[in-house]
């Protein structure tokens, strides 16, 4: 155990190895410094080919691990801060050099649990397992102010058998977002993001999505399920994002039981979302997102109920929607916004577009899965 007592300790970039717990007793904050120089510069990710920010190399995270196992990061409520207001104004002057860090980033590890923590002021992400297999992360508090730049709470990446619950995550863009890869790069990785479970959340994600899907998403998402879930004042609710050259899928997700409340625009999936590593993305590439239920959910001072915007080379499928309501605001002129999507629809309000409603093939899938008792559709995803 490497045990941090009450108090304020700056550090720069530190590495953990396996069968260690860290433990953060109440009072006791760890400090990344804001220096640049502290951040050793390492290679890009063999999923995204280069730093999502800048080409080349990425700075360092806070506390890293490679290829670990049996790792739990834990304490008192002990806080993580990453002092993240110097890396926001070198990435909105476009003065950074390489991409941000992160609060904690494991590669390829498995068997990791985060718990118990108040995570604050993310350079970019707060939490990043990627390439990694059995991530318990419950219990933790995730801030960074809403004027943030691209500050996102957790981003399980090409990673499996993933649970998130019990946790209160408010970040300047996306609040959960899942991933797995960019483009080409991630395609020829082809290790997707599958078998997560979420549940039991509060978020509120500013400029971005509370819970997102992609945009790089090159890998695939599969066998994700989402339930007991707080959307509050943010620009987005549940969005699907990809575009053309990302290959990959987003499939077999269920959404239920959740609660919207002040939010932009309820559910959007969206097909021309999000840029290229490079000039050698294939834009024969076609994303697929099939097999989507949402269901049990609603939304009190909504803009705009859903937004779908399929490609026309590959349009979204099997949308299953069922006992939807959103109480839309004075503000709203269009409820539904709908191109190149089919799908199933029951008791929603308000009325969704005419290919949502009720489209010959995918009313044979909704229906069975809406149908099945709970424990069974959790099962038929997970």
């Amino acid at each position: 155990m490497l045990y941090v007592p009450p108090g304020k300790w700056l550090t720069q970039s530190f590495n953990l190895t396996s069968h260690l717990t860290l433990f953060l007793e109440k009072g006791a904050v760890i400090i990344g410094s804001q220096d640049p120089y502290h951040s050793e510069v390492v290679d890009p990710l063999p999923s995204y080919g280069r730093g999502i920010e800048v080409p080349g190399g990425r700075y360092q995270s806070l506390i890293n691990g490679y290829k670990l196992e049996d790792v739990v990061i834990t304490g008192n409520n002990g806080t993580i801060d990453g002092m993240g207001l110097a890396w926001w104004e070198s990435f909105s002057s476009h003065s950074l050099n390489h991409s941000r860090p992160h609060l904690i980033e494991l590669v390829a590890s498995s068997h990791v649990v985060v718990s118990n923590l108040t995570f604050l002021n993310a350079p970019a992400y707060s939490i990043h397992p990627v390439y990694c297999s059995y991530v318990h992360i419950h219990n933790l508090t995730i801030f960074a102010p809403p004027e943030s730049p691209d500050t996102v709470g957790l981003v399980p990446d090409s990673s499996d058998h993933v649970c998130i619950e019990d946790c209160v995550i408010a970040t300047g863009y996306d609040a959960i977002a899942l991933k797995s890869g960019w483009d080409e790069y991630g395609i020829a990785y082809g290790r997707p993001t599958e078998n997560v479970h979420i549940r039991r959340v509060d978020l509120q994600a500013s400029s971005g999505s509370a819970l997102a899907f992609g945009s790089d998403m090159s890998g695939g998402i599969s066998n994700v399920l989402v339930e007991n879930a707080h959307l509050h004042n943010s620009n987005g609710g549940i969005e699907f994002r990809t575009t053309r050259g990302r290959g990959g899928y987003m499939k077999d997700i269920i959404i239920s039981d959740v609660e919207m409340k002040n939010v932009y625009t309820a559910i959007a999936a969206r097909g021309h979302c999000g840029s290229h590593p490079d000039d050698k993305f294939d834009p024969n590439a076609l994303p697929v997102l099939d097999h989507i239920i949402l269901q049990d959910i609603t939304g009190t001072n909504i803009t705009i109920a859903g937004n779908f915007a399929g490609l026309q080379d590959s349009p979204f499928t099997n949308i299953c929607l069922s006992n939807i309501t959103l109480s839309m605001n004075f503000a709203s002129s269009i409820t539904w916004e709908c191109s190149n999507v089919s799908g199933y629809s029951d008791s929603v309000f308000p009325k969704p577009c005419p290919n949502l409603e009720s489209h010959s093939d995918s009313s044979s899938f909704c229906l069975s899965m809406l149908s099945m008792p709970s424990t069974g559709r959790e099962t038929a995803v997970m």
